[in-house]
C-alpha cells in the first residue's frame, strides 16, 4: 500500500501541469495560455454564430456588415419553426415523463437487488447509447411503420424514449448508490413498509439524480435530429428536422438567431442540472 501511494504521488507530481507550475510564473503563464486557447477553440464557433445572428446581410457571412434584431423578430413569424418548437416541446415533455416513470423503478431494481440476468438487464438499458443513431433510427422506423406510428406523436415519443431512458436510469442509479442505506434500514426497523420507505426515504435521497436525469432526458429529446428524421411526418415534425429542411435551401442569419435561442435554452437547463446535482456528477 505504501509503495502504491508513493507511485500515485510520483505520477501526480510528474503530470504536465505540475511540471509547468514548478517552474514559477513562466510555467503558470504557459498553463493559463493553454487553458485560454482551449476555451477559444471550444467557444469560437458559438461566438461566431451569436455575432452572425445580428448581421444585416441576407446571407450568413463573417465578419458582419451591421447590427440588427430583425432576424430574431422574424422567428416569431416563421410558422414552420413555431410549429416545430411546439412539437419538440410536447414530445420532449412526454418522453421525459415516461423515461422517468420507467427509469426510476429500473434503477432501483438494478441498485438494490441482485437477480439472474442482472448484467443483461443493465446492458439493455445502456445499449441505445452504444448503437449509432442512424442504425437506431432505421430500426425504429422498421418497428413503428407496421403499427402506423411514424409521423405521429406516439411514434416520436416512443422513439425518443429509447434514447432518454438510459440517462434517467444512470443518474438515478448514481443517486441511489451514493445514498445512505442506514436511513432506509432505520425506516424499516421503525415499522415502515416497503412502499412508505420508498416514498418517504428512498425517493428524497435519490431526488437529485432523478431530477438531473429528467432534465437531461428533456434536453436529449428536444435536440434529437437523426432519429427524428426517420419517424417524423407532415403532421408531427420536430424543430431540429425543420432546421434541417430550412438550411437545405436558405442560409440567412435567421437560422443563426434560432441557434442562439436554443443555446440559451440549453444553458438554462445546464444551470438547472448544476444547481440540482452538479454537472460533473450528473454526467459520470
Amino acid at each position: 500500500m505504501h509503495n502504491m501511494a508513493t507511485t500515485n504521488r510520483t505520477a501526480a507530481h510528474s503530470s504536465p501541469k505540475s511540471r509547468l507550475l514548478k517552474r514559477g510564473w513562466p510555467g503558470r503563464l504557459v498553463w493559463r495560455a493553454v487553458i485560454f486557447l482551449l476555451y477559444v477553440f471550444l467557444l469560437a464557433p458559438v461566438l461566431i454564430v451569436v455575432i452572425m445572428s445580428f448581421d444585416t446581410q441576407s446571407y450568413m457571412a463573417f465578419p458582419p456588415q451591421g447590427f440588427t434584431l430583425d432576424w430574431y423578430a422574424r422567428l416569431t413569424e416563421n410558422a414552420a419553426f413555431i410549429n416545430g418548437f411546439r412539437v419538440s416541446l410536447i414530445v420532449a415533455a412526454c418522453a421525459c415523463a415516461l423515461a422517468t416513470i420507467i427509469g426510476v423503478p429500473a434503477a432501483l431494481a438494478l441498485t438494490r437487488h441482485r437477480f439472474r440476468g442482472h448484467g443483461a438487464v443493465s446492458s439493455l438499458f445502456l445499449a441505445p447509447l452504444m448503437i449509432p443513431t442512424v442504425v437506431l433510427g432505421l430500426a425504429l422506423l422498421l418497428t413503428l411503420s407496421p403499427w402506423g406510428l411514424t409521423g405521429s406523436y406516439p411514434g416520436l415519443v416512443l422513439a425518443h424514449l429509447a434514447i432518454t431512458t438510459p440517462y434517467v436510469v444512470r443518474t438515478t442509479a448514481m443517486g441511489l448508490m451514493t445514498a445512505d442505506l442506514a436511513c432506509e434500514e432505520a425506516a424499516r426497523i421503525l415499522g415502515a413498509n416497503g412502499w412508505t420507505t420508498f416514498r418517504r426515504v428512498t425517493v428524497p435521497l435519490a431526488l437529485p439524480g432523478i431530477l438531473a436525469g429528467a432534465v437531461i432526458a428533456f434536453i436529449i429529446s428536444f435536440d434529437e435530429a437523426v432519429i427524428s428524421l426517420f419517424v417524423v411526418g407532415p403532421s408531427a415534425t420536430t424543430l431540429p428536422v425543420e432546421i434541417y429542411k430550412y438550411v437545405e435551401y436558405r442560409t440567412d442569419p435567421q437560422i443563426a438567431a434560432l441557434s442562439v435561442v436554443l443555446i440559451a435554452i440549453s444553458l438554462v437547463f445546464v444551470i438547472v442540472i448544476e444547481r440540482i446535482i452538479g454537472l460533473g456528477r450528473a454526467l459520470r
